[in-house]
Protein backbone atom coordinates (compact mmCIF):
# COMPACT_ATOMS: atom_id res chain seq x y z
CA UNK A 1 0.00 0.00 0.00
CA UNK A 2 2.83 2.43 0.82
CA UNK A 3 4.45 1.71 -2.54
CA UNK A 4 1.20 2.57 -4.36
CA UNK A 5 0.87 5.82 -2.38
CA UNK A 6 4.49 6.68 -3.18
CA UNK A 7 3.94 6.11 -6.92
CA UNK A 8 0.72 8.19 -6.88
CA UNK A 9 2.38 11.07 -5.03
CA UNK A 10 5.35 10.94 -7.41
CA UNK A 11 3.04 10.90 -10.44
CA UNK A 12 0.99 13.84 -9.17
CA UNK A 13 4.12 15.76 -8.24
CA UNK A 14 5.61 15.45 -11.70
CA UNK A 15 2.42 15.83 -13.75
CA UNK A 16 2.29 19.62 -13.41
CA UNK A 17 5.92 19.86 -14.42
CA UNK A 18 5.25 17.89 -17.57
CA UNK A 19 2.25 20.06 -18.46
CA UNK A 20 4.20 23.30 -17.88
CA UNK A 21 6.69 22.82 -20.69
CA UNK A 22 6.64 22.18 -24.41
CA UNK A 23 6.50 18.53 -25.45
CA UNK A 24 9.47 17.00 -27.21
CA UNK A 25 8.90 16.21 -30.87
CA UNK A 26 10.05 13.09 -32.68
CA UNK A 27 10.83 14.78 -35.98
CA UNK A 28 12.91 17.73 -37.14
CA UNK A 29 9.88 20.02 -37.22
CA UNK A 30 6.08 19.92 -37.17
CA UNK A 31 3.89 20.94 -40.11
CA UNK A 32 0.23 21.92 -39.58
CA UNK A 33 -2.30 19.77 -41.42
CA UNK A 34 -3.35 22.65 -43.68
CA UNK A 35 0.22 23.14 -45.02
CA UNK A 36 0.95 20.98 -48.05
CA UNK A 37 4.21 22.48 -49.30
CA UNK A 38 7.19 23.13 -47.04
CA UNK A 39 9.86 25.43 -48.41
CA UNK A 40 12.04 28.19 -46.95
CA UNK A 41 9.00 30.47 -46.60
CA UNK A 42 7.57 28.10 -43.96
CA UNK A 43 10.64 28.75 -41.79
CA UNK A 44 10.56 32.54 -42.34
CA UNK A 45 8.64 35.06 -40.24
CA UNK A 46 8.11 38.56 -41.64
CA UNK A 47 5.86 39.97 -38.91
CA UNK A 48 8.57 42.27 -37.53
CA UNK A 49 8.94 44.25 -40.76
CA UNK A 50 8.21 47.94 -40.32
CA UNK A 51 7.91 47.93 -36.52
CA UNK A 52 10.93 50.22 -36.15
CA UNK A 53 9.53 52.88 -38.50
CA UNK A 54 8.07 54.91 -35.61
CA UNK A 55 8.02 54.95 -31.83
CA UNK A 56 4.71 53.81 -30.31
CA UNK A 57 2.92 55.95 -27.72
CA UNK A 58 2.70 53.13 -25.17
CA UNK A 59 4.72 49.99 -24.53
CA UNK A 60 4.35 47.76 -27.56
CA UNK A 61 5.13 44.05 -27.70
CA UNK A 62 5.28 42.40 -31.11
CA UNK A 63 5.72 38.67 -30.80
CA UNK A 64 6.43 35.61 -32.86
CA UNK A 65 4.96 32.66 -31.02
CA UNK A 66 3.52 29.44 -32.33
CA UNK A 67 0.25 31.33 -33.06
CA UNK A 68 1.89 33.89 -35.35
CA UNK A 69 4.65 31.62 -36.66
CA UNK A 70 3.52 27.96 -36.88
CA UNK A 71 7.07 26.74 -37.65
CA UNK A 72 7.82 27.30 -33.94
CA UNK A 73 5.55 24.42 -32.95
CA UNK A 74 7.73 21.92 -31.10
CA UNK A 75 10.80 24.19 -31.12
CA UNK A 76 10.39 25.50 -27.53
CA UNK A 77 11.06 29.14 -28.39
CA UNK A 78 9.10 32.39 -28.71
CA UNK A 79 10.58 35.73 -29.73
CA UNK A 80 9.34 39.27 -29.11
CA UNK A 81 10.35 42.85 -29.81
CA UNK A 82 9.53 45.22 -26.96
CA UNK A 83 9.34 48.96 -27.64
CA UNK A 84 9.30 51.37 -24.68
CA UNK A 85 8.55 55.05 -25.28
CA UNK A 86 10.01 57.39 -22.63
CA UNK A 87 8.63 56.93 -19.10
CA UNK A 88 6.73 53.69 -19.79
CA UNK A 89 6.40 50.50 -17.79
CA UNK A 90 5.73 46.88 -18.66
CA UNK A 91 4.04 46.16 -15.32
CA UNK A 92 4.80 43.22 -13.03
CA UNK A 93 4.04 39.89 -14.67
CA UNK A 94 5.24 36.31 -14.69
CA UNK A 95 5.71 33.58 -17.26
CA UNK A 96 4.74 30.30 -15.58
CA UNK A 97 5.96 28.09 -18.42
CA UNK A 98 9.12 29.77 -19.74
CA UNK A 99 12.26 31.60 -18.74
CA UNK A 100 12.87 34.85 -20.60
CA UNK A 101 16.08 36.34 -21.95
CA UNK A 102 15.99 40.07 -22.67
CA UNK A 103 18.59 41.80 -24.87
CA UNK A 104 18.52 45.61 -24.89
CA UNK A 105 19.14 47.02 -28.38
CA UNK A 106 18.97 50.73 -27.60
CA UNK A 107 18.08 53.13 -24.81
CA UNK A 108 18.11 52.06 -21.17
CA UNK A 109 15.74 50.03 -19.03
CA UNK A 110 15.37 49.36 -15.34
CA UNK A 111 14.50 45.70 -14.90
CA UNK A 112 13.60 43.85 -11.76
CA UNK A 113 12.53 40.47 -10.49
CA UNK A 114 11.46 39.02 -7.17
CA UNK A 115 12.73 35.54 -6.36
CA UNK A 116 10.98 32.88 -4.27
CA UNK A 117 12.94 34.03 -1.19
CA UNK A 118 11.44 37.53 -1.47
CA UNK A 119 14.62 39.15 -2.77
CA UNK A 120 14.21 42.03 -5.23
CA UNK A 121 16.91 42.21 -7.90
CA UNK A 122 17.02 45.37 -10.01
CA UNK A 123 19.45 46.49 -12.67
CA UNK A 124 19.70 49.50 -14.95
CA UNK A 125 20.45 48.02 -18.38
CA UNK A 126 22.27 49.86 -21.17
CA UNK A 127 22.25 48.99 -24.88
CA UNK A 128 24.07 45.69 -25.37
CA UNK A 129 23.16 44.29 -21.93
CA UNK A 130 21.25 41.05 -21.44
CA UNK A 131 19.12 39.97 -18.44
CA UNK A 132 17.49 36.61 -17.68
CA UNK A 133 14.09 36.28 -16.02
CA UNK A 134 13.82 32.78 -14.52
CA UNK A 135 10.61 30.89 -15.17
CA UNK A 136 7.74 31.72 -12.84
CA UNK A 137 9.22 34.79 -11.13
CA UNK A 138 7.41 38.14 -11.06
CA UNK A 139 9.35 40.74 -13.05
CA UNK A 140 9.00 44.10 -14.80
CA UNK A 141 10.74 46.47 -17.23
CA UNK A 142 10.68 50.27 -16.95
CA UNK A 143 12.05 52.99 -19.23
CA UNK A 144 12.62 55.84 -16.77
CA UNK A 145 14.27 58.13 -19.32
CA UNK A 146 12.32 61.34 -20.01
CA UNK A 147 13.12 61.63 -23.75
CA UNK A 148 14.77 58.48 -25.10
CA UNK A 149 12.82 55.37 -26.13
CA UNK A 150 14.20 51.88 -25.52
CA UNK A 151 13.98 48.75 -27.65
CA UNK A 152 14.62 45.19 -26.51
CA UNK A 153 14.42 41.70 -27.94
CA UNK A 154 13.15 38.89 -25.74
CA UNK A 155 13.36 35.15 -26.25
CA UNK A 156 11.35 32.65 -24.22
CA UNK A 157 11.85 28.93 -23.69
CA UNK A 158 8.43 27.89 -24.98
CA UNK A 159 6.72 28.06 -28.36
CA UNK A 160 3.63 29.43 -26.61
CA UNK A 161 5.05 31.42 -23.69
CA UNK A 162 2.25 33.16 -21.87
CA UNK A 163 2.34 36.11 -19.54
CA UNK A 164 0.25 36.37 -16.42
CA UNK A 165 0.00 40.06 -15.59
CA UNK A 166 -0.37 41.25 -12.04
CA UNK A 167 -3.19 43.80 -12.44
CA UNK A 168 -1.88 47.30 -11.73
CA UNK A 169 -5.19 48.04 -10.04
CA UNK A 170 -4.00 45.85 -7.18
CA UNK A 171 -1.36 48.48 -6.41
CA UNK A 172 -3.74 51.44 -6.75
CA UNK A 173 -6.74 49.88 -5.00
CA UNK A 174 -6.03 51.21 -1.52
CA UNK A 175 -4.90 47.84 -0.20
CA UNK A 176 -2.26 48.58 2.43
CA UNK A 177 1.43 48.27 1.58
CA UNK A 178 1.96 45.73 4.36
CA UNK A 179 -0.82 43.50 3.01
CA UNK A 180 0.54 43.78 -0.54
CA UNK A 181 4.06 43.01 0.69
CA UNK A 182 2.86 39.89 2.50
CA UNK A 183 0.72 38.84 -0.47
CA UNK A 184 3.63 39.11 -2.91
CA UNK A 185 6.13 37.80 -0.35
CA UNK A 186 8.30 40.87 -0.47
CA UNK A 187 8.86 44.00 1.60
CA UNK A 188 7.08 47.35 1.83
CA UNK A 189 9.94 49.20 0.07
CA UNK A 190 9.52 46.96 -2.98
CA UNK A 191 5.77 47.66 -3.05
CA UNK A 192 6.47 51.40 -2.86
CA UNK A 193 8.89 51.13 -5.82
CA UNK A 194 6.26 49.30 -7.88
CA UNK A 195 3.62 51.91 -6.99
CA UNK A 196 6.01 54.72 -7.90
CA UNK A 197 6.64 53.11 -11.30
CA UNK A 198 2.91 52.85 -11.95
CA UNK A 199 2.20 56.48 -11.10
CA UNK A 200 5.04 57.91 -13.23
CA UNK A 201 4.26 55.98 -16.42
Amino acid sequence: MMMIMFVLVLALGTSKRVLASDPDILSDYMVPQNVTNVDAAYFTYTGFRGIFDRTPETVKTTKASMVEFPALNGQSVTYAVLQFPPRTLLPPHTRPDAAGLLFLLDGSLEVGLIDSKNNLYTKKLQAGDMFVFPKGLIHYQYNSHHQTPATAIAAFGSASARAVVVPSSVFTSGIGDVILAKSFKTDVDTIKKIKAGLTTS
